[in-house]
């Protein structure tokens, strides 16, 4: 492996990580030179965009919730057959879980065990020579992790862009960029973050646009110079999560986006075919499958559709009578009696399970997830220990009458109760794995 890498991160969330990073991988690709990214932490959607701007998938890189030598060959393939890795951080570079180092979830967690360097965004608005002081703190905080230079963000006027890289530049620095205030190079957001990259209409245009601003208002080759080759332990195969079958259905349209590259990997390594069916289309699990799988994403936005797609509704329930269905958040939320969507609508769901859920009185759940089965299940054995991620808006009423699937703590291991439910062959939970503990 001879790539090198760098790590774009903030100092917060909403300080234009995702724009940086996607102005940077479309540029060095307008360039002809092969470069791959990787996001840290848990996000489906900033993967998704990258995958759009590179041509290639984008791997997710979790110290929390993946063991070491997942985390190490994970990062091995993401920087294999290209020439540049650019990792995009999670919130703020230093944002993290406090638990033991090395394994907090944050960004400068991957900078340090990867020795890469990190290229610090800046929202500037509202400040100037006040940055300086941000960057100094950052330089000194952790000695193990080291920032290669600064782009500035949101800049104003040239005068603001000179008074902060001066400014900057006496903390010993390097500005190698600086983005104007620009409503165009903003992605559109809604409640779980990013609109998805598949619901972008016009998403190769706006790549162009930041590759564009890119060449316009960065240093590129100053960029590209300060990338370093990744540090890495030798890293076995580990497989993160065991394949639910032989033959594995999974739903997969706009309703049904959020499954990691990972996982399915992995279990195609393990020998497992992968047949994907989309239930917004009315298509039933493929037959000759053994398993269906649901994953994530936004079912209450095509709620309607889902509730008069009769062949999916009687096809899945036709195989869940002989084989075993799970749902992840959003497919979890299908299996339930029902679901209420942000306006009070109410619609009928598969009824697998007996659960409804609503988005009428919003409540966030967001947070790491450790869970131990409570029996044997699509998703591994039972007391079989299980690294996850929740993050959705969705309130459960009602009893259910199902057991639970789960018993959960948060990230720092506090208990969190039962969760989820089992009926039969289904299968379901809020929570997203990312691997096996």
């Amino acid at each position: 492996m001879s790539a090198r890498g760098l790590i774009v991160a903030s100092p917060r969330s909403g300080s234009g990580k995702t724009t940086l990073t996607l102005a940077l991988l479309a540029a060095l690709r307008r360039r002809g030179i092969p470069v791959r990214a990787a996001k840290a932490g848990p996000d489906y959607i900033d993967a998704a965009f990258h995958a759009a701007a590179t041509g290639t998938k984008s791997l997710n890189l979790d110290s929390w919730a993946m063991l070491p030598p997942l985390l190490d060959a994970l990062a091995a393939e993401a920087a294999s057959n290209a020439e540049l890795l650019i990792i995009e951080g999670v919130m703020g570079l230093f944002d993290g879980l406090p638990v033991s180092a090395g394994r907090r979830g944050s960004t400068a967690d991957l900078a340090a065990r990867f020795g890469l360097p990190v290229l610090l965004v800046l929202d500037v608005s509202g400040q100037s020579q006040s940055a300086a002081a941000v960057v100094r703190g950052f330089v000194s905080h952790d000695p193990a992790v080291r920032i290669a230079g600064v782009v500035l963000n949101r800049v104003g006027s040239e005068r603001h862009r000179l008074l902060t890289s001066h400014a900057i530049g006496g903390v010993g620095i390097p500005v190698v960029g600086a983005l104007p205030r620009d409503s165009t190079l903003a992605l559109p957001e809604r409640h779980l973050g990013l609109v998805q990259a598949v619901e972008h209409g016009e998403l190769p245009v706006y790549l162009d646009r930041l590759a564009a601003a890119a060449e316009c208002h960065l240093d590129m080759d100053a960029v590209i110079a300060s990338a370093r080759p990744l540090t890495l332990a030798a890293p076995g195969r580990p497989m993160p999560l065991r394949p639910p079958g032989q033959r594995i259905g999974l739903a997969s349209d706009r309703a049904f986006t959020f499954i990691y590259p990972h996982i399915l990997d992995g279990w195609r390594r393990a020998g497992a075919e992968i047949v994907t069916f989309s239930p917004l289309a009315d298509e039933p699990p493929p037959a000759g499958c053994d398993s269906c799988w649901l994953p994530g994403g936004y079912p209450e936005l095509h709620a309607g559709a889902l509730a008069a797609a009769q062949r999916f509704r009687t096809g899945l329930a036709q195989f869940a009578r002989t084989r075993p269905v799970h749902g992840e958040c959003g497919g979890y939320m299908v299996l339930g009696e029902g679901l209420e969507d942000a306006d009070g609508g109410r619609h009928a769901m598969t009824g697998l399970l007996g659960h409804a859920t609503s988005f009428a009185k919003r409540k966030l759940h967001l947070g790491y997830r450790k869970a131990r089965l409570l029996c044997d299940a699509s998703i591994g054995t039972a007391n079989a220990t299980l690294h996850g991620h929740e993050f959705h808006y969705a309130a459960v009423g009602g009893a259910t009458g199902d057991p639970p699937l789960a018993e959960l703590a948060d990230g720092q291991g506090h208990p969190l109760g039962q969760s989820g439910g089992r009926r039969g062959h289904v299968t379901g939970t809020f929570f997203h794995v990312i691997a096996s503990a």
